[in-house]
């Protein structure tokens, strides 16, 4: 046996589809608690009044970032928990070096995207007529002023997201699945829940199943991508492009 053989790190999966699941469904909840409990603290120890602690929590930019930033951190914190418990490397779920070709990829796939994205919104509405496919999605910073907090809101809405889901879900969900699993499954129900993530249930609203359909499409693309480019840099240039157009017309064609 080689020294150290113990501890060196390989590329192989050695764990199903329900412990993916189960993981990495319990990690996202458990990430999104804790960064709201973070946050809800903060007032406390600044011992701020009532009207002070609402606004950090509820209306804050600084605030909202951060919850965003402790969420994303704690999200890539058990990712990586995992991976060293099982002794396996990052390269097991897409992590390699970026080529210039994922830039080409990815920002080549993004028209298509919206075009598939368009027929089934369209067929949705003929097939479902009532599903509600204008409301509105809540995406937060609303109070959002000046270049620092734009800078803030970029940071949180285009950058922050597109690394961690695509770690989390193309990455380490959907190569979990596609070990055990046909093709097929693997990517839907890859797709299923990181649909349901953006349902924003809790939120005090009605289900936003425009989300649903938007993110389930997208990743389709994304998991394709994946696929084609044996790697997730492809798949965060073609999540982070279209992050980036919700944020300017969103964000920034309203502070302009």
């Amino acid at each position: 046996m080689v020294p150290g053989a113990a501890n060196c790190k390989t590329t192989a999966i050695t764990w199903g589809p329900v412990l993916a699941i189960a993981y990495i469904v319990s990690a996202f909840f458990l990430s999104q608690i804790l960064a709201g409990l973070s946050v809800s603290i903060y007032p406390l120890i600044q011992h701020w009044n009532q009207a002070q602690a609402n606004h950090w929590i509820q209306s804050s930019v600084w605030g909202q970032f951060v919850y965003v930033f402790l969420a994303e951190s704690l999200m890539v914190g058990a990712l990586y928990l995992f991976l060293r418990l099982r002794r396996v490397s990052w390269r097991a779920i897409g992590w390699r070096k970026p080529r210039w070709s994922d830039l080409g990829w990815g920002l080549s796939f993004l028209p298509l995207y919206y075009l598939s994205y368009l027929v089934v919104v369209m067929a949705v509405q003929v097939f479902v007529p009532h599903l509600n496919t204008s409301q509105a999605q809540q995406i937060g910073f609303e109070g959002a002023h000046g270049a620092a907090d734009l800078i803030v809101v970029f940071i949180s809405l285009v950058l922050l997201p597109p690394f961690v889901e695509e770690l989390a879900v193309r990455g380490f969900l959907y190569t979990s699945l596609k070990k055990s699993m046909p093709k097929v499954a693997a990517v839907i129900t890859t797709s299923a829940i990181f649909a349901s993530a953006h349902l924003q249930a809790g939120s005090g609203a009605p289900l936003l199943w425009i989300a649903f359909i938007d993110t389930f499409v997208l990743s389709l693309f994304l998991i394709y991508l994946r696929d084609k480019t044996n790697g997730l840099w492809a798949n965060m240039t073609l999540h982070a492009s279209k992050n980036l157009v919700a944020f300017i017309s969103l964000v920034l064609a309203h502070k302009l």
